[in-house]
Order: structure tokens, then sequence, then C-alpha cells
């Protein structure tokens, strides 16, 4: 028996089989969960359907852990009203519901903060963070008592990280949404937190210039190395589980330790040996 046996809910947000999001999917699913997939929209004129055809590759193997997949626009309510009477049909009522959607555009990204355009700054806010409310809204009714909700954010939320540039607002605002949609379901018994990731190679990785990252991570975390893919899956799926009854409303690190570091660390010591 494993730990999500008799458990079912909802995975938004994968992409392909290096996403976040699946590392947390194929772990509860091998615990025993059943899951309801997003994807995003294919273009009417894609007649590969490239968006769902990659998602339904990582479930090959899955059949019976999966409960639907099915298209969802965040920034459509009427979409995510539909995607949430699948569920209902499908499940009744649901266990766990992960958020790992982000958003914004790559003109964007590359400007400086300062330079960030209106129309960029409400996009990446209504698809970063507004959707968290909009699902956890439309799901509501549909949680089961003790169900948990959890959402993928960054430490550039927390502090600068030059580079992370308008992503950095969004994850600061989806730490805050966070808490206060912690307190809102705390009395249906519904947990709400956040898991913050070192970097990993993903497609949102790419964009943000995951690469050098990677090494800098490698430098300072007091682990000298970056974290993997199962290590941040399994602790996404911990967050979903009854194993974290107690916790709601906080951000859980997992970078290997580099979220603590006040210096750089040992790094300092390499540059001091490399210069004499």
């Amino acid at each position: 028996m494993g730990m999500f046996t008799g458990k079912k809910g909802l995975i938004l947000g994968v992409a392909n089989d290096r996403s976040i999001a699946w590392a947390i999917a194929k772990t509860i699913m091998n615990e025993g969960g059943t899951c309801g997939f997003s994807h995003l929209p294919d273009r009417p004129d894609d007649d590969r359907q490239r968006n769902r055809r990659r998602v339904e590759k990582c479930l090959e193997g899955y059949d019976d852990k999966i409960g639907f997949l099915m298209p969802l626009n965040v920034q459509n309510d009427e979409e995510i009203a539909s995607f949430m009477e699948k569920a209902r049909q499908e499940f009744g009522t649901i266990d766990f519901l992960l958020h790992s959607i982000a958003f914004a555009d790559r003109d964007d990204l590359r400007r400086d903060t300062i330079d960030t355009s209106r129309a960029g700054f409400q996009l990446a806010m209504d698809v970063s963070v507004y959707s968290l409310i909009a699902v956890a809204c439309a799901a509501k009714d549909l949680f089961a008592e003790g169900a948990s909700v959890c959402c993928m954010t960054y430490f550039g939320g927390e502090k600068c990280v030059p580079g992370y540039n308008v992503m950095g607002i969004c994850k600061a605002a989806l730490d805050a949404t966070t808490r206060y949609l912690a307190y809102d379901l705390g009395p249906q018994g519904v947990k709400v937190n956040a898991l913050s990731a070192g970097p990993l190679k993903t497609l949102a990785g790419t964009a943000a210039g995951v690469g050098d990252m990677l090494k800098l991570y490698e430098q300072i975390a007091p682990l000298g190395r970056n974290v993997t893919h199962d290590e941040v899956g399994r602790i996404g799926a911990f967050l979903l589980s009854d194993m974290s009854s107690g916790i709601t409303g906080d951000i859980i690190h997992v970078d290997a330790g580099y979220h603590m570091m006040g210096s750089p660390g040992r790094m300092l010591d390499r540059l001091k040996d490399a210069t004499g």
C-alpha cells in the first residue's frame, strides 16, 4: 500500500518529462494515487497536437492511474470551470491539487525589471499568480477533508536574483497568495503550501538561464551540489500527502541548502585559493 493509495487529485502544469510537475505526479502515481492532468491548449492549426502528445508520452505505462487529460487555459474562467466539472464527474472529490504554472513574455524576462512592459507585467501576474486563486476557488467545493494544495515558487521571490526580473515579482506575489489561501481554506481542513526548488533543467528553467545558476548553486549550496528532479518530486508529493498534515502557508525549500546561506561560503574560499 502506497502513500497515495485511494487518493485522487489534479496535476496542472506538466509540459514534458522534464517538468517538475511530472516528477511530482510520477511519485504520486507510483505511490498509488490517481491523477487528472491538464495540458497547454494546442493551436487550432496544430494537427499534431504537440502539447497534448508531450503529456501523453509521459503518461505511457500509467493507464490505471490516469483519471483524465484535457486542455486548460488558466486565463479562461469557463475552461477552469469545465476542468473542475470533469474532476467532479471522474473523482467526486479531490485530495490534492498541484499548481505548477508560470509564464512571462521572453522579451520581458530579458529586460531589466524597471523596463517591464505594462502588458507583460499583467500577463505574467495573471498566468503565474492569479491562476492559483482561480483554480483554488473553482476547486473549493471539491476538496475532501484534509486535502492539500501545492504551488511551485522560487527563491527569486524572496531575494533579488538578477536575470529573474519580473518573474521574481510574480513569485513574491505567489508566496503571499499561498499564505492567504492557506488562511481562507484552513476552516475546510485544506492546507496550502509552496515548494521552492533549486535550478533544474526544465523548459521554464532554460528560459530563465538555468545553466549559470546550476554552476552557482553547486559552488555555494552547503551540500555542494544541485538537487534532482526525483528529490523535488518526493518533497512535492510529501506536501500533497497526509504526511504533511500539520504544515500550511509555508514555503519548503529543496535547493541543497542554498537559500539559507548569507555569504558565498566555500566558494569564497576557492576564490581566495585561486587568487593566492
